[in-house]
């Protein structure tokens, strides 16, 4: 919950501009400002504060405690020109409040963290468990000290800086220097001297499978769970989930073990579970619920490593144990972001792709696409660009990278999925990687928006590129649409080397529809050399459509109206306007 406080009838009005846009997230609190920040401070994760920023200091400073508890606050000024990341800038989400907070209210952003002001990734912001020297390491990033990256398990991670770099494979032991290490292992000092700054990052990587007979006590559950990661070296904060047999779900011990333990409790079906090969099956779960292991298959299920084989908890009175437990480091799986850009303008880039390319460590894309967003990325993301024509490569290449481990970002304009790259690209993944859908605002969307409401009902596009479509599925779903009285878009609607098609097109719709039928003609859709005009069929060249442009013919319906293209919906009230409700 983020709590809201001002002192003004200003801070105020801001206040409640805030809370109507958040309305589930946020809790005003008024009375005394000195209170009101007290409570705040103690019931909420985050706190915006419309006052002076010396003030709210004042207010704070008594009530600070720690800064992995401490809520993150961001403050507001009088005339609403700034928010300010307080305190709490990584750890308390101030940071990242505060980006938000300015793109509702208008005001700048103000974040003076060194590593968020240089484009570096906090080292505590990655969405992984955290241990060891931050700002030790944090400042050895800004210096552009050699950092060591030790991959112990793999995972994908954002980009880093060019001074992090992993070491050569016959580097010797003992080695010095700040490091980040990625790993669910529990260390000590080994490979580093004593003093040197060190980041320990726990990546989600292991899966406990779970067996329990009915009653099975919580205590127990966890306890053998804690102890069998104790005893194989393994950190419980890279735990990602208790897994075991659909007849477990509602076993109260398990549930309450999982809580415990801050992780879901997953469950597989015993056909599942009897289909793993496992070390160590059983005819004790067989009869029971159906298959010869559920420890040892509910942790293999994915796929990975058996770190520890199935083991049974020891009870003080001497009575047959209620659990078992197996540990598995499940493979690591690559992310594959395949983000819409948009049809060009900066304020149409979404902040869900502005976000995915900052956590991207490699981006994927056209050459031209990638120079539009190169200033968003993060110094050390490695860039793999290609011209006109290699979409297959790029999707390739993008699902290669994601198999290796990597967060990839792959690029298209408009939506990447329609006529860009998310087609190729998922038809290369498998379920080995997680791939994540960005939506992008496409050239349709925006030359619309430009001509007025032409796709105010319903509407498709068509792509009239023959490169990978024969024209003769291209022609019929134009006659197809001819027919059926649809709005038509159409996207690649003549190049140099293609120029028939377009006319030929037109003359279909022309067999359905009037001479006078509006087209919208946009080149360039929200792009600073933009153009547009509102046409009819019968007047429309041709020859001054190129392949930047989006051709948008209207129904029997869509009118030109006041200089704007609009196709109406049909509503009833428009036919009768005293009856309007």
């Amino acid at each position: 919950m983020i709590g809201l406080i001002s002192a003004t009838a200003a801070g105020a009005v801001a206040a409640q501009r805030l809370a109507s846009a958040w309305p589930e997230r946020t809790r005003v609190y008024e009375g005394p400002v000195r209170d009101a920040v007290g409570r705040a401070f103690g019931e909420c994760a985050q706190v915006v504060c419309f006052l002076a920023t010396g003030a709210v200091v004042r207010l704070i400073a008594p009530l600070l405690a720690d800064k992995g508890t401490d809520p993150g606050v961001v403050c507001v000024d009088e005339a609403g020109r700034f928010a300010v990341s307080l305190v709490g800038g990584h750890v308390g989400g101030a940071n990242a409040l505060a980006v938000e907070v300015g793109e509702v209210l208008g005001a700048e952003p103000v974040v003076t963290t060194a590593t968020d002001a240089v484009g570096v990734p906090g080292l505590d912001t990655l969405g992984l468990p955290v241990e060891g020297d931050v700002a030790g390491v944090s400042r050895a990033l800004l210096d552009g000290e050699a950092v060591e990256l030790d991959l112990e398990t793999a995972w994908p991670l954002p980009a880093l800086p060019p001074n992090v770099r992993r070491p050569a494979p016959d580097a010797p032991a003992g080695r010095g220097g700040p490091a980040i290490v990625v790993t669910d292992r529990v260390l000590d000092a080994d490979g580093h001297r004593t003093g040197d700054a060190r980041v320990v990052l726990r990546p989600p990587s292991l899966v406990v499978g779970v067996g329990a007979s009915k009653g099975a006590p919580a205590d127990e559950v966890s306890g053998l769970v804690e102890s069998a990661l104790r005893d194989a070296g393994l950190s419980p904060r890279s735990l990602a989930q208790l897994a075991t047999v659909d007849a477990k779900a509602d076993e109260p011990g398990l549930v309450e073990a999982a809580a415990r333990l801050g992780v879901p409790l997953v469950t597989h079906s015993a056909e599942e579970l009897a289909a793993v090969e496992v070390p160590n099956p059983s005819d004790a779960p067989l009869a029971a619920v159906g298959t010869p292991s559920v420890a040892e298959a509910a942790a293999l299920v994915g796929g990975g490593e058996l770190l520890v084989p199935k083991r049974k908890s020891e009870r003080a009175d001497g009575r047959p144990a209620m659990a078992t437990c197996a540990v598995v480091r499940r493979p690591p799986r690559g992310r594959l972001a395949v983000v819409g850009l948009g049809p060009g303008a900066r304020d149409l880039l979404t902040p869900r792709a502005k976000a995915e390319l900052r956590r991207a460590s490699v981006l994927v894309g056209l050459d031209q696409y990638v120079d539009q967003i190169r200033d968003l990325l993060r110094p050390g993301t490695r860039i793999l660009e290609s011209g006109l024509g290699a979409e297959e490569e790029r999707a390739r290449t993008a699902v290669a990278e994601a198999r290796r481990g990597q967060a990839v970002a792959l690029i298209g304009s408009g939506d990447a999925g329609v006529y860009a790259m998310a087609s190729p690209a998922l038809a290369e993944a498998s379920d080995d990687i997680d791939v994540i859908g960005v939506p992008g605002v496409t050239a349709a969307l925006a030359a619309a928006a430009i001509l007025g409401a032409p796709l105010g009902h319903d509407h498709v596009s068509i792509s009239l590129s023959d490169l990978h479509t024969p024209w003769e599925v291209i022609e019929r779903r134009v006659r197809a649409a001819a027919e059926a009285d649809i709005v038509v878009t159409f996207y690649n609607p003549r190049s140099r080397g293609r120029d028939w098609q377009l006319p030929k097109a037109l003359a279909i719709l022309a067999g359905h529809r009037e001479p006078t039928t509006p087209v919208g003609v946009v080149r360039n859709a929200s792009r600073p050399d933009g153009s547009h005009r509102l046409t009819t069929l019968a007047a429309l060249d041709p020859a001054t459509v190129d392949m930047m442009t989006v051709v948008t013919v209207g129904n029997t319906a869509t009118r030109a109206i006041a200089g704007r293209m609009v196709t109406p919906r049909g509503y009833r009230w428009q036919e009768n306007p005293e009856g309007a409700e």
